[in-house]
């Protein structure tokens, strides 16, 4: 059965063949798929001739933008570790991440929403864009395979992997450390106070930071708290050096 579009839309909507044609979609004359990617299951509840929501579709699609980002930030930041691997990739395929892409294409426009999501204003939502997004490259996966989804979703991430890095690094290294331990299943770090020496008003503090009872680093500062941060960015160092020189697993 052929897809056919209705004769009308609801006001300040984008029918699928308009979306195709202004962003140049690869779906050829069969927008079957397209069609059912922008879907939400309250337009189907609303319209008896439509039976196919885009949820299978976001499931796909979630599965090959995990697939593809996580590819993407292997290869594009060689240095980095584990941990900030993980970091990246969550940023990047985040429900408001995705959501910013999608109004990026201008996806709202184009969502075929019930009334209740629409007088809602979820043309707008995040978490209806992001759905939206991840269903169009499912229905992008389906019809043409990996290579074709891939080329779709890589233009997105170069300039918001940029702005997500310069967020990383403003994160204090405690907060860093933490999320590193916890992605390894090593639990939170503890700071331990080695030394306090000096007069009160000019006393220096050498602070261990320690995980599961092993030290990964060591600083000094004129409070327990810069010595903190000093301890964990020197952890951060000593694991990065630890994971260079680990074989590929």
């Amino acid at each position: 059965m052929h897809y056919q579009e209705p004769l009308t839309e609801r006001a300040g909507s984008e029918t699928p063949s308009q979306l195709c044609h202004r962003l140049q979609l690869p779906f050829g004359d069969d927008i079957r798929l397209l069609a059912r990617a922008l879907t939400h299951r309250s337009y189907v509840n609303e319209h008896q001739d439509v039976v196919s929501d885009n949820e299978r579709l976001e499931f796909l699609g979630d599965a090959v933008l995990d697939f593809v980002v996580g590819s993407w930030v292997y290869n594009r930041f060689p240095e980095m570790a584990e941990g900030e691997l993980t970091r990246m990739r969550s940023a990047l395929v985040r429900t408001e991440t995705l959501a910013e892409f999608a109004r990026q294409l201008k996806l709202g426009q184009a969502m075929r929403l019930g009334r209740g999501e629409l007088q809602g204003g979820g043309r707008d939502r995040d978490v209806l864009l992001c759905a939206t997004f991840e269903a169009l490259v499912g229905a992008i996966y389906q019809r043409n395979e990996l290579d074709v989804a891939k080329a779709f979703i890589l233009p997105f991430l170069e300039p918001m992997a940029e702005t997500i890095l310069m967020q990383m690094q403003t994160i204090d290294p405690k907060s860093r450390l933490q999320e590193y331990t916890q992605s390894r299943g090593w639990g939170i770090p503890k700071y331990i106070t080695a030394q306090a020496e000096g007069p009160d008003h000019a006393k220096v503090f050498e602070i261990e930071v320690q995980v599961n009872g092993q030290i990964l680093g060591t600083g000094n500062g004129s409070s327990k708290h810069a010595a903190q941060l000093a301890a964990a960015q020197r952890a951060l160092e000593n694991l990065a050096m630890l994971d260079q020189d680990s074989p590929e697993k």
